[in-house]
């Protein structure tokens, strides 16, 4: 089923404390009653709002549980611990918490599958996860130049491809370890990938690709 438009913003302003509420809701539906059986009545319910007042806000279920489980990611910061190393080490440890929370694993599983046959709920998972996350990489390497453990690239284009490949190799990396593996992402592990990654970051400063 194709996601339908966003509904139109007129009206009374949206509440903030509402938003809240029904994205609780949501992941704790989750939760309860899993991926199949999760209804927007069923959420309203949960959240004390009207059915309509989910409908101004989300056009789906789709949508919404994109929303309720960004939420959880926005949640991921990263630490300064002193170098590079351990900073990654800091948010990937944070990252594969929360995959490990039931109601991300079941809520990122479930709108990835369904974005296989819809082009705008893709579009709005590489927006309300995707870009919003790659802030951590763009802080990470920002710190880690400033600190002198990577070179500066000036080149705008350049950077931005560093960026995705970054973040791709541990998001990939990570979610598939802990949601297609379905091993743990535990010290260890993340201790052992953080040490190709950096290796991989120092062949990449050393020989940066062309063009």
């Amino acid at each position: 089923m194709q996601s339908r438009s966003p509904a139109s913003r007129t009206g009374r302003p949206r509440s903030a404390a509402a938003d809240a509420a029904i994205l609780a809701a949501t992941r704790e539906a989750l939760v309860d009653l899993g991926w199949s059986k999760l209804t927007l009545g069923d959420v309203a319910t949960r959240a004390g709002v009207a059915k309509t007042t989910l409908y101004r806000r989300w056009a789906g279920k789709n949508e919404l549980v994109v929303d309720a489980v960004a939420e959880l990611f926005d949640e991921l910061e990263l630490p300064d611990r002193g170098s590079l190393a351990a900073d990654i080490e800091g948010v990937v440890l944070q990252f594969a918490s929360i995959l490990a929370l039931p109601e991300a694993r079941s809520g990122l599983m479930a709108v990835v599958a369904e974005a296989t046959r819809d082009e705008a709920l893709r579009e709005r998972i590489r927006a309300s996860v995707v870009d919003r996350q790659k802030r951590l990489v763009l802080e990470g390497r920002s710190r880690a130049q400033d600190r002198g453990e990577l070179p500066a690239e000036p080149d705008p284009a350049s950077s931005a491809r560093t960026v995705d490949l970054i973040f791709d190799m541990v998001a990939g990396a990570v979610v598939h370890r802990t949601l297609v593996s379905a091993e743990p992402a535990d010290e260890e592990w993340v201790h052992r990938f953080t040490g190709v990654l950096l290796r991989g970051l120092a062949g990449e400063a050393a020989h940066p690709a062309d063009g």
